[in-house]
């Protein structure tokens, strides 16, 4: 049975990657100290035999007794509100945290798998954006908290990939939704799901032309398991590549809800990305893995799921 250590494994993605572990007859270490994770998104693991919870930080000496496999190194605050609020974590996790995991991969001699973010871009000057393109961040703003982490955590990870042989993955992980999304996490999706729902008005910042692509969760899950198995140490892009802007995606959850919600425009916030665009060619040729859900279908699940937690509130 292949042993895997799964940091952040609470959260929104974490959460996911070890039910697709599990299922694919993993046992799994969940590592999670709550900061943004939530215990609610694990409980269904709780009680099976390969699932084991360690309450910890990260940021701290991490000690697995036994064989490990793979290290999925997923914790870190990922939306806009969680790394303003933990802007000191975010940095820590993304360079003690990975140097602490990657410390325990080389230790067990496992594979070792980065979830890092489309957000190594910045405000691209290209579109789409291919691995090759170094980004344009801005490393002192609001935003570059969560930027600098990953990028310094990429640097870390081919750099005890190059010196120690370390067997790394790097998945850059553009914008992905689906069910365990917490509604007030300030994310674009949750955000026009739930003010739809309550027929109350989608916020566009400025004129809503900066563009977005959605890829489902399911097909995510499949991606990052697809470039854990393979032989690919460079980074692989991870999303949908159709693109639309914030101001017809408000338009497309107002109708698929069929709300009364109407649209108002707010300033941008600073740095706010321009366009984001995956270019999946690597994805594609070397793991055979294209999103196969689509953005309707995947609308009706997490609408359902905003439902259920908007019904729970009352």
């Amino acid at each position: 049975m292949p042993r895997s250590v799964v940091t952040g494994g609470a959260g929104f993605l974490g959460s996911h990657i070890c039910d697709y572990l599990i299922g694919k007859g993993h046992s799994v270490v969940c590592v999670d100290n709550f900061i943004t994770g939530a215990e609610a998104n694990i409980a269904h693991l709780k009680n099976d035999a390969k699932f084991t919870l360690i309450n910890q930080d990260v940021t701290e000496y991490i000690s697995v007794k036994g064989e490990v496999d793979f290290v999925f190194h997923f914790a870190s605050p990922a939306s806009p509100i969680d790394y303003i609020e933990f802007p000191i974590q975010t940095l820590k996790v993304g360079s003690i945290g990975t140097h602490r995991t990657l410390g325990l991969a080389m230790e067990k001699g496992a594979r070792y798998i980065l979830a890092s973010t489309s957000e190594v871009y910045g405000d691209p000057l290209v579109n789409p954006q291919p691995e090759s393109y170094w980004g344009n961040v801005n490393p002192i703003g609001p935003r570059g908290v969560y930027d600098e982490a990953k990028r310094f955590a990429e640097a870390m990870a081919m750099a005890y990939h190059r010196t120690h042989n370390v067997d790394t993955k790097i998945v850059r992980i553009f914008n992905t939704y689906g069910p365990r999304m917490r509604k007030d996490d300030g994310r674009v999706v949750p955000a026009f799901i739930c003010q739809a729902l309550r027929n109350e008005p989608l916020p566009v910042f400025g004129e809503g032309s900066q563009t977005r692509s959605f890829c489902y969760i399911s097909d995510l899950i499949r991606g990052i398991y697809l470039l854990a198995v393979s032989d690919l140490n460079e980074p692989v892009n991870m999303g949908n590549p159709s693109e639309m802007t914030i101001l017809e995606f408000a338009k497309k959850v107002i109708k698929c809800i069929n709300s009364k919600s109407g649209i108002v425009k707010k300033d941008l916030p600073i740095d706010d990305p321009k366009i984001r665009r995956p270019d999946i060619t690597r994805a594609a040729d070397e793991l055979d893995w294209k999103p196969e859900v689509s953005l309707d279908d995947g609308l009706v699940e997490i609408v359902k799921w905003f439902k259920k937690k908007i019904g729970e509130e009352r």
